[in-house]
């Protein structure tokens, strides 16, 4: 038997691993629980100390988780939805521009890009002023990688100077659509260097100012910069912002490989820049150049003009229209020099010839006799449906070679815009040679202006038909617009003259009549005289309303194409 000491022992041993080590706890301060009854957290009692509660459950995650998702997805679906919106429109674009200024197919992706931009930028018409800088910009860019033989350039001729410089190419190897869209390079560039010609840029912060703005010893009174830009530069800070127009022009005449056209045209055009910086001697000196160009291809056959007089002789034969340009250039330089005696026999023997050219063939109109495929005019016609899905996918044809002058003209619309532009010479010429104050000066200008209505006529009956016409051809629009902008204000500065020499001499008889007559047959005769008014005063009238309805023509606009297909015209 054991003793009662171990016995009790062994009690507190078994009662002890019995009993749980820890009581059930309900809440989390198990000091303040009952032991009584199970504890519920919202029958508790709060604390003051600061309490740990989980905010971050695992619901809560994936909520935030999707949360996020969500976000990033809708954000990636609207930016996808602009970044594919601005590439369709940028397409779009460069299709209708492709269209509208083609380039040739051999230049790489960023030389026709560049090549558009260009073409397009002094055409723009959402732009208050042409960027004649960008425009430079990206046609001298053009040029150079034209150049740059490790670009569009492979296969070029350096023509070298005596110095080793080199002044232009020998691009004989090139095909037809390279030289043309070089030359079209090369005309641009010369162009916005015209325009840029007094124009300055300053090198510390690469913005463009005109000449008469900068400040420096060589403008002592400099043009007030506008408010709102950039201050004014220092002349030590600038430098010119493009080349000189005769760097391109010489550079043209200079390659080899470009028609006589393409080099009579950019002599015409560089003479009329010499004309312009008042260089008259250099510039008849072009004028030859470009009328011994103008007669290239009928050598060895003499000139049929007389090399003193420029005035066409040769009946026998119809002039080019490389001669005929090229004579009228040469006319109205030597009017604006003064030497009208010259100028006025050349022009009426280029009008002889004009309105000698043999008229246009009627064109065949096509006619469907096949009863099988009768013409349909619906836009959902196989045939219609291809040529759409054709232009939509295939790129657009460079367009062919245009005329090279050498065959005499026919005597189009266009032909007879011109010849109206040969009777707004003349009447001008006419007109501005008499001097007022005589009887005969007055015969004179009245046949001036007889001229100059007579071109105005022409000019609106032409527009009329061209505007009313399907296959318009848009040179011609253009030239006869021109031609009648011009032909309305010659028309509207001589009438006005007329009519206000025409008041001030009625302001003088009413004089001397008051001074020979009575007060009442004074009053009486001033009043009649300005209620009825004169000759050229109602002539004045007559040009204001005939300037009114010529708008209607010059301002409308081509009719939309019809059907489904007009979607997808450029």
């Amino acid at each position: 038997m054991q003793p009662p000491r171990i016995l009790l022992r062994r009690l507190l041993v078994l009662r002890s691993s019995k009993s749980p080590s820890t009581a059930r706890r309900f809440t989390r301060h198990t000091n303040l629980a009952s032991r009584g009854r199970p504890q519920i957290p919202f029958l508790s009692v709060p604390l003051a100390r600061n309490h740990q509660f989980r905010y971050l459950t695992t619901e809560r995650k994936r909520w935030l988780a999707y949360e996020v998702y969500l976000g990033f997805k809708y954000t990636f679906y609207v930016w996808a939805i602009v970044g594919f919106s601005v590439a369709g429109y940028w397409s779009i674009q460069q299709e209708w521009l492709e269209r509208k200024y083609p380039t040739p197919h051999e230049w790489g992706f960023i030389t026709r890009l560049r090549f558009r931009l260009a073409k397009w930028a002094p055409d723009r018409t959402d732009l208050p002023t042409i960027d004649w800088v960008l425009t430079g910009n990206y046609a001298k860019n053009v040029l150079g990688r034209l150049e740059d033989e490790k670009v569009d350039g492979a296969g070029l001729l350096p023509n070298k100077t005596e110095s080793g410089e080199v002044s232009a190419y020998d691009i004989t190897a090139k095909s037809e659509p390279w030289r043309r869209g070089y030359y079209e390079a090369l005309m641009l560039c010369a162009k916005a260097a015209e325009h840029l010609d007094d124009q300055v840029v300053d090198k510390t912060r690469r913005i463009v100012f005109p000449k008469d703005q900068i400040l420096g010893p060589s403008n002592p009174n400099p043009k007030p910069i506008p408010h709102g830009s950039p201050s004014a530069p220092h002349e030590k800070d600038c430098d010119r912002a493009f080349e000189a127009p005769e760097t391109f022009y010489q550079k043209i005449l200079a390659t080899t490989g470009f028609t006589p056209k393409q080099k009579m045209d950019a002599a015409l055009e560089y003479a009329s820049w010499l004309d312009f910086k008042g260089q008259s001697d250099a510039s008849e000196t072009m004028y030859e150049w470009a009328l011994a160009l103008a007669t290239e291809s009928s050598l060895p056959a003499p000139p049929p003009y007389d090399p003193k007089s420029f005035v066409l002789q040769d009946t026998t034969r119809q002039p080019s229209a490389n001669l005929l340009a090229t004579l009228t250039a040469l006319a109205t330089h030597k009017a604006r020099t003064g030497d009208v005696a010259t100028a006025l026999p050349i022009l009426l023997s280029v009008l002889r010839a004009r309105r000698s050219l043999p008229n246009p063939q009627p064109t065949r109109t096509t006619t469907y006799t096949d009863l099988e495929e009768p013409h349909s005019s619906s836009p959902w016609t196989l045939q219609n449906v291809t040529g759409i899905a054709k232009r939509l996918i295939a790129p657009p044809a460079y367009p062919p070679p245009p005329d090279d002058g050498n065959a005499p003209p026919v005597r189009d619309a266009k032909e007879l815009c011109e010849e109206a532009g040969l009777n707004l010479y003349i009447g001008e010429i006419i007109y501005a040679s008499s001097s007022p104050g005589s009887s005969k000066s007055t015969s004179t200008r009245e046949d001036g202006l007889a001229w100059t209505r007579e071109a105005v006529d022409l000019a609106e009956e032409q527009l009329h038909k061209l505007n009313n016409s399907e296959n318009a051809d848009e040179a011609a629009k253009r030239t006869c617009r021109e031609c009648l902008n011009s032909g309305l204000e010659n028309w509207q500065t001589m009438v006005a003259r007329l009519a206000r020499e025409e008041r001030e001499r009625g302001a003088k008889e009413p004089v001397k009549a008051k001074a020979t007559g009575g007060w009442l047959a004074g009053l009486w005769g001033d009043s009649r005289s300005e209620a009825t008014g004169g000759r050229w005063t109602a002539e004045e009238n007559v040009v204001r309303e005939r300037t009114r309805r010529a708008l209607e023509v010059l301002e409308e606009s081509e009719a939309p194409k019809p059907g489904f297909g007009s979607l997808f015209w450029a």
